[in-house]
């Protein structure tokens, strides 16, 4: 659900590269005295994951794509923060290596995708497990995917409000939440299926592997 180059003012992402710049900083100083040489060699295959699944993206009509992501995967086992600095990674390295989003809506992509949708999945698990622990993840995963996209769907939506000529013509976005909404939210609910199932089994998988790692 990347946003690409053109599609925001700065109006936009100008504050929201402030907010993330903070953010940023508050993550690095939490990684750092979290991350120990047992948990990075995890982190880094579940990251690359991420990075995997985000490019296999299909463009959507309201201006992003849908993709699978790996968030939710990265959140409950390894926490908010450092999924957030996780994706964020990712992001930065598809938007300036690939071309897949864009470096002006890199802050909005990461806090989109990396922070909210990493929050909403946490949130999400610690909701649901003391009621199922499969539950839990299918709906972190949903959550994930969902809550993102209603962001970025806003975002976009908003942009020919904040930002058109004199004459109402929109100056970047030019289509209104009317057309974002639906676009975005239908399909990322179908995805948000696939990406729970993906979140349920890559994280069985995860705590198999550490089990085989320990014995």
């Amino acid at each position: 659900m990347h946003i690409p180059d053109g599609f925001l003012s700065p109006q936009t992402y100008l504050p929201a590269y402030a907010l993330a710049a903070g953010l940023w900083w508050v993550a690095a100083r939490r990684l750092r005295s979290q991350l120990d040489a047992e948990r990075l060699p995890w982190l880094a295959a579940v990251t690359a994951l991420a990075f995997v699944l985000m490019m296999l993206a299909l463009p959507l009509p309201g201006g992003s794509s849908v993709h699978a992501a790996g968030i939710a995967l990265l959140a409950v086992n390894f926490g908010i923060w450092t999924s957030f600095m996780a994706v964020s990674l990712v992001l930065a390295m598809q938007a300036l290596l690939f071309g897949v989003g864009g470096v002006t809506a890199l802050a909005v992509n990461a806090l989109a995708l990396g922070l909210a949708g990493s929050a909403a999945a946490g949130l999400a698990w610690r909701i649901f497990q003391p009621i199922h622990a499969g539950l839990a993840l299918i709906l972190a995963g949903w959550a994930s995917v969902v809550v993102p996209a209603a962001i970025i769907a806003v975002v976009l939506g908003i942009q020919p409000v904040i930002a058109h000529d004199p004459t109402g013509r929109p100056l970047f976005f030019p289509f209104g939440l009317s057309v974002t909404l639906p676009a975005l939210l239908i399909p990322h609910a179908l995805l948000g299926l696939g990406e729970g199932l993906l979140t349920w089994l890559g994280t069985l998988t995860l705590e198999r592997l550490r089990l085989r790692h320990v014995a």
